[in-house]
């Protein structure tokens, strides 16, 4: 089955090329690095990530920039409020840039954590201030933009297709009550120099008397890019318009993106995307996480818990990227022990033919498994019912993402308990895409030691003779040297404690 993408411009599912050749050239919206990342974020980095590398797997070449917005991003989203990276640094005693680097950091270690890949680029948008100043200047030339006493704001009423764009999940009233509300946080009035309440903010001002730490000169005086600015102006000079992907979170869709393209088709008369991507919320008891609900759960948190990260990417998996996500301690527990088993079942498999990895080189240098182009060369003879899972595997992947359908495949593949060889393959195949680092485990078995088996075995025996008295003390026995034990039908099932 060929790659088949949701595409949120159209909002139909739809084959997927690349504009030219076989490079995917793929913009993901960035954090704002005033704080650390909750993994209600995190959610749309991973499907973006599990998308980069269906691309990868399906012979394509992905050219991939994502943004880090470190000045511009106003309280409100909007065009009112304060610098969230303003605020943040006088709260935290630090300088913007230093507050910057440091969240940064802190991202990029996250993502890490959770094995996602690398982007071949992470403009900073402080970095590309001449890049969209110039932007500014071209919407003005062109007659899309005006000037207030606050800043340069961008006349919609000139585009006729403003608001289009995602018309089922846009209109005017809707994005204006999210102004107002954003407004009204922010305890401000809004700019009455506005000609109408969808215009946005190309350029801020920096107001009298104040003396901000990112501002930069202007045409327009002395100040700071829109929110909106710096993903127009970066997918523009590195991607050049039109790319073949922008992905992001559906909160994005009515201002963020709307604006992002009105701007962008103003200054050059072309499509920004041919394919829009958005990621749906991961709730808490079925609000979204986020700072104003206080429920934020950071990657730190559930290690402390006592979780790997890749546990959370698992119950990611679970759920396909366009449907809301409910987080709970008890579902990542679950997901934590599915992971575990599917480790465990890795390494009492052998060692499968070699595969390349998305890791490879540093960057994408590799080229997928034949098999997941459809052909068997390069691989040892498979039985007809081992093709036929990995072709469904293929399909469930190509098939918009569908990374439930494709666990569903891998679990039924394991409970058949086919050839143990063709099974490693299956699962090394389905990790390509599913980025769960599995091949740590592939043919691995756990070395236990001598005194650790010892003390399983003398449980085992006591288990037998239903001393469940003595059974317990050696279990906390064997959790003491950092081991576990679980009883299962085929015997006891020994861990490393989490």
């Amino acid at each position: 089955m060929a790659l088949q993408l949701y595409n949120s411009f159209t909002k139909t599912v739809e084959p997927f090329r690349p504009l030219k050749g076989r490079t995917v050239r793929m913009y993901t919206c960035g954090p704002t690095v005033y704080d650390y990342a909750h993994i209600g974020n995190l959610r749309t980095y991973l499907f973006e990530d599990v998308l980069k590398r269906v691309l990868i797997a399906n012979g394509y070449r992905v050219r991939h920039v994502m943004n880090i917005t470190d000045v511009g991003h106003l309280t409100g989203d909007v065009d009112e409020g304060e610098d969230k990276m303003e605020l943040a640094a006088a709260k935290q005693r630090k300088s913007a840039r230093q507050l910057a680097a440091f969240y940064t950091r802190a991202f990029l270690k996250d993502l890490s954590r959770l094995n996602v890949l690398p982007a071949d680029e992470l403009p900073r948008a402080t970095a590309y201030i001449p890049e969209q100043i110039a932007l500014v200047r071209r919407l003005e030339r062109r007659g899309y933009a005006y000037v207030t006493s606050d800043g340069v704001y961008f006349d919609t009423s000139k585009l006729a297709s403003y608001g289009s764009a995602f018309a089922k999940n846009f209109s005017p009233s809707t994005a204006v009550e999210g102004e107002r509300e954003g407004v009204t946080h922010a305890r401000i009035t809004v700019n009455p120099e506005k000609r109408s309440p969808h215009d946005f903010a190309l350029w801020k001002r920096t107001p009298p008397g104040v003396k901000r730490q990112m501002e930069w000169d202007s045409p327009w005086g002395r100040g700071f890019p829109g929110w909106h600015l710096e993903c127009s102006a970066m997918g523009h000079a590195l991607l050049r318009q039109p790319f073949d992907i922008h992905c992001g979170g559906i909160d994005h869709i009515p201002i963020h993106h709307t604006n992002e393209i009105a701007q962008s088709e103003a200054a050059y008369g072309k499509p920004l995307a041919a394919f829009w991507l958005h990621g749906a919320f991961l709730t808490v008891e079925g609000k979204r996480m986020g700072k104003s609900e206080g429920n934020l759960v950071t990657v730190d948190e559930v290690i402390r818990r006592g979780s790997d990260p890749l546990a959370y990417r698992y119950l990611v998996l679970g759920a396909h990227y366009r449907s809301p996500l409910n987080f709970t301690w008890e579902s990542l527990a679950g997901a934590q022990s599915a992971l575990d088993k599917l480790r465990e079942i890795c390494r009492a498999l052998p060692t499968p033919p070699r595969t390349p990895s998305p890791r490879e080189g540093g960057k994408q240098r590799i080229s997928p498994p034949p098999v997941w182009r459809g052909s068997e060369r390069g691989w040892p003879a498979m039985s007809k019912e081992a093709r036929e899972v990995a072709e469904r595997l293929r399909a469930a992947f190509n098939d918009d993402l569908d990374t439930p359908k494709a666990l569903a495949v891998v679990w039924e593949a394991v409970r058949q308990q086919g050839s143990a060889a063709e099974l490693s393959m299956i699962i090394a195949y389905a990790d390509q895409a599913f980025g769960l680092d599995l091949a740590a485990y592939l043919g691995k078995p756990l070395r236990i030691p001598a005194a650790v088996r010892k003390l399983v075995a003398a449980r085992e025996d006591a288990r037998l003779r239903k001393d469940w008295a003595r059974a317990d003390v050696l279990r906390a026995q064997v959790g003491a040297l950092g081991w576990s034990v679980e009883d299962t039908k085929g015997g006891p099932m020994v861990k490393r404690s989490a």
